[in-house]
């Protein structure tokens, strides 16, 4: 753990580190994960805090416990798992999948982007990658940006088309606005795959895809980024945890 993550809950940065342990395949074949005790002397926490990052990879079906045994990691068959319930979590992808770059930033007119950006002129930039994890494509976004931000990332080594990177997009583009990303507006519906899509992400044409737009803002209410990604969902699950509100 590092000091960019002082600032989120020390559980949920334990939490995604296990995660990206079990990404990289160090709990498999009935490999057990370290104890509670093991955990809390290694990072320097406190017992509680490292059952509440346990529980958090249990109720998103990461791991699983066997009394008197312990925590195992669970057989994924392939299929990614996600719990996101914040801008940080959506963060933290960069944690244990891979960005590759398949269309550069491009300046054009995009007349629906546009108006959902909401913006003064038809003029966005406009680029497409590919998310992998475990050597499997399993997502494809393309993001357009207003014009002003756009030319913030245009010449980044990062973002050359075949380019690949740990990075998230709002990773990269968060240090280079002046204002932070505070809210992103999320809607989920089914569609088919495209043509491109399809060639992406290795699936025929018109296959059943999960179709995810998020219209990020900063902390002006100004729109900074629209992304729509679609994914495949026999290998993604996307899990929300709802909890009620204080009365």
């Amino acid at each position: 753990m590092t000091a960019r993550d002082v600032a989120e809950p020390a559980y949920r940065v334990l939490a995604a580190t296990l995660r990206a342990r079990i990404a990289e395949g160090r709990y498999r074949d009935g490999v057990r994960l370290p104890t509670e005790s093991e955990l809390s002397d290694e990072f320097g926490l406190s017992r509680q805090t490292v059952r509440r990052a346990f529980q958090d990879l249990v109720a998103e079906g990461a791991v699983y416990r066997v009394p008197g045994r312990g925590t195992f990691a669970t057989e994924g068959a392939g299929r990614y798992l996600r719990q996101l319930g914040s801008i940080e979590d959506l963060m933290n992808l960069s944690a244990d999948t891979t960005m590759e770059v398949v269309t550069a930033p491009r300046r054009q007119v995009d007349l629906e982007a546009a108006g959902r950006l909401r913006l003064d002129t038809d003029l966005v930039y406009r680029m497409t990658f590919r998310r992998f994890h475990d050597g499997m494509p399993f997502v494809s976004t393309t993001v357009w940006w207003p014009e002003p931000v756009g030319r913030l990332l245009l010449d980044h080594d990062d973002l050359r088309e075949g380019a690949r990177s740990t990075h998230t997009m709002i990773g990269l583009l968060e240090p280079h606005l002046p204002r932070p990303i505070t809210e992103a507006a999320q809607s989920i519906t089914v569609a088919a795959a495209d043509s491109a899509v399809a060639e992406q992400l290795h699936c025929t044409p018109g296959h059943p895809m999960l179709r995810v737009d998020r219209l990020y803002s900063d902390s002006a209410g100004q729109a900074v980024e629209l992304a729509v990604s679609h994914f495949l969902p026999e290998h993604y699950t996307y899990r929300v945890t709802l909890r009620r509100g204080a009365t």
